[in-house]
């Protein structure tokens, strides 16, 4: 049983403006990483575009038509259209977002079939703000919730729990599975921050939620501890059939757009721990896909020691 690789040249050609932290480097510095020796055991798989049909389990008709149908007549003078302050699409960015969906799709098909063990979907634009009726925070599709719908939807995998690392707090995701019964969402995340949500008092409409808020400067520490303590006992005792990560580096201590104090070893750690209920509760299925992380260095580095604990688990 394998770990997966999965992704797309065409995550590559969504272009921000000129001095946009979410940009092409940042996926070129994930893959250049993982292209070394040390992962040559990867299963490398081309993702295909994600179907009407996937994208409408986690949002509305009128948002995918919204971003499919972004078109040349509505934007600027410069070729961008712009969604919100922090969010624009350009020429390529459809096609990258279907793409980035799409990965998590394919995903969930090969481990569903047993061709893999887990996979990591090297992707962008991320994902995790994207509300069921809402681009915004860098997002347009929620890839992670496209996914993790489809594992439930044709599939028949019940029960799945989506684990948020990134700085950020999953807004999108959250809304999504707010009143599902049959999905866990957990995030530890910089609060107050971006996008001002996220407080552990919101806890899901039939308690589904976990957020764990992180002070400002907390580090390795404090982030393990909530974990051990939060996080991991309430996904084992969800006993999840299906386990999704939202996998942002962004709380590494070289992040530019955060002030967590994290390093390489503690995505290592949290994703071994993670690795391990799934071995436990769910056959080893892990799906993870790319969120945040703005220092080139700091996110390459970090997203090669999850996917080294991926294939070690």
């Amino acid at each position: 049983m394998w770990t997966g690789l999965i992704g797309h040249p065409a995550c590559l050609e969504h272009l921000p403006p000129r001095g946009h932290p979410e940009c092409a480097d940042r996926l070129r510095a994930v893959v250049g990483h993982l292209e070394t020796d040390a992962f040559q055991d990867l299963v490398r798989i081309n993702a295909p575009r994600a179907e009407r049909a996937d994208l409408l389990r986690a949002h509305t008709a009128d948002h995918v038509d919204a971003i499919t149908g972004m078109c040349a007549e509505r934007a600027t003078a410069d070729g961008y259209f712009q969604i919100d302050p922090d969010t624009v699409m350009s020429a390529g960015s459809k096609e990258a977002a279907l793409r980035a969906a799409g990965a998590v799709v394919a995903a969930v098909d090969e481990v569903h079939a047993g061709r893999l063990r887990n996979a990591f979907c090297a992707v962008r634009p991320p994902g995790h703000h994207a509300e069921r009726a809402r681009a915004m925070g860098f997002c347009l599709f929620n890839s992670v919730a496209v996914g993790a719908l489809r594992a439930r939807a044709v599939h028949g995998y019940r029960r799945i729990a989506i684990i948020d690392f990134d700085v950020h707090h999953g807004n999108g995701t959250q809304d999504i599975f707010w009143s599902d019964i049959d999905a866990f969402y957990a995030s530890s995340h910089q609060s107050p921050f971006y996008p001002g949500t996220g407080d552990a008092s919101e806890s899901g409409f039939l308690g589904n939620v976990l957020n764990v808020p992180l002070r400002a400067g907390s580090g390795s520490r404090e982030f393990r501890a909530a974990y051990e303590r939060e996080v991991l006992p309430a996904i084992q005792n969800f006993a999840p059939d299906f386990i999704f990560i939202s996998a942002g580096f962004d709380g590494h201590r070289d992040d530019p757009l955060a002030e967590l104090e994290l390093v390489e070893s503690d995505f290592s750690w949290v994703t071994h721990a993670i690795c391990e209920i799934a071995r436990r509760r769910c056959g080893g299925r892990v799906v993870s896909v790319l969120e945040g992380g703005y220092d080139l260095e700091a996110l390459a580095r970090s997203a090669a020691a999850h996917v080294r604990a991926l294939m070690e688990a």
